[in-house]
């Protein structure tokens, strides 16, 4: 799989129209939702013009194959070709669905991602995993298709509220712990309440350089890049939990909340440092919440994790830390240790 090109921009606009310039395509698409239509293309309308607008509904609950259908349809009532280029500016939503939709058309062509929120920064639009929902079950369907470019600016978190700043940096932390004690302890010294973009895209460079480290390793999630699945074995099962309920939560609030539990998980496993787990979850309850789960809610939640695409048979696979920078990966945890660290969570945040 190619390396992404990442360009981090100031002046998105004129970081876009250079990329574009030095591209050979014969049509340029676009895809965005309803929400990135108004509030980001605007920022970039002069870089695309002349392409094709590519509009869908706005929502992790419209990325599945009604909303694939209509990208596919459009890209083929418009004449794009094998030598089209797509552009899908927005969060990961999109660039998730527009990575699967350019990797399945013609059997492949050109992308380039625009992420327009810090979620989609630091981790859907970099790394090239792509896809859809199935049913009510996260990316249950996709591809693993670069694209050819990521345009990254924190010009777009201007326009962006403070539940989807923390939403994103829950997959920053994430990427802190697998990283250095260094970048860790930058990113819990940054003040979600009051954030500074300028030093936020800093940070974001930093998390995308890890997660592009692990990825250039292992492409297509054999070994090390499942190092990158920390806190969302749990975290999915929150996420699906929520939705189920009718009470959606974004996507990085429910990783926050994978992240304590399975590092729970690991001080017990691997003797993770507890010192950290507790610095890590004042940090998430100042910034998160706790998601309010009783026991009741345990089979429902290891139901869930069953479903995960990491298990072999019913065996539940989780990434587990050894210390800061130390990950292991391929550990089969059994229910009754899952429930304990549930247990612990549920202590930790006075539920």
């Amino acid at each position: 799989m190619s390396k992404q090109q990442i360009i981090a921009a100031t002046d998105v606009a004129s970081a876009l129209r250079g990329l574009l310039n030095e591209m050979h395509y014969d049509r340029l698409f676009v895809l965005t939702d309803e929400h990135t239509a108004r509030l980001c293309y605007p920022l970039v309308a002069d870089a695309l013009e002349g392409a094709h607008r590519i509009t869908i509904a706005a929502g992790d609950e419209h990325k599945h194959v009604d909303s694939l259908c209509h990208v596919w349809s459009e890209l083929s009532q418009h004449g794009a070709t094998r030598h089209s280029l797509l552009v899908s500016l927005g969060g990961g939503m999109v660039t998730d669905l527009g990575g699967f939709a350019a990797a399945t058309f013609k059997r492949g062509i050109a992308c380039i991602n625009v992420p327009t929120t810090l979620l989609a920064m630091v981790d859907a639009a970099v790394g090239g995993k792509t896809g859809i929902n199935l049913h009510s079950l996260k990316n249950e369907v996709g591809a693993f298709y670069p694209a050819q470019a990521v345009v990254v600016s924190s010009q777009f978190l201007q326009s962006l509220d403070g539940e989807n700043i923390a939403s994103g940096f829950a997959e920053m932390i994430k990427h802190g712990l697998i990283s250095t004690e260094e970048h860790w302890a930058q990113l819990m010294r940054y003040d979600l309440h009051r954030p500074d973009l300028e030093a936020l895209q800093a940070l974001i460079m930093e998390s995308i350089r890890t997660k592009e480290d692990i990825v250039e390793q292992d492409p297509t999630e054999k070994h090390i890049r499942k190092a990158l699945n920390l806190g969302h074995t749990l975290g999915h099962a929150f996420e699906t939990l929520a939705m189920r309920r009718g009470t959606p939560v974004l996507h990085g609030y429910a990783v926050a909340w994978g992240l304590v539990c399975e590092l729970l998980i690991a001080h017990r496993a691997l003797s993770f440092p507890s010192a950290v787990i507790y610095d890590l979850a004042r940090f998430v309850e100042q910034h998160y919440g706790a998601y309010a789960i009783t026991c009741d809610d345990y089979d429902e939640l290891l139901t869930h994790m069953r479903h995960d695409k990491k298990n072999v048979g019913e065996k539940i696979n989780f990434t587990l830390m050894k210390k800061i920078g130390d990950c292991s990966v391929d550990n089969y945890i059994e229910p009754k240790e899952i429930e304990i660290s549930l247990d612990f969570f549920r202590d930790l945040f006075h539920l």
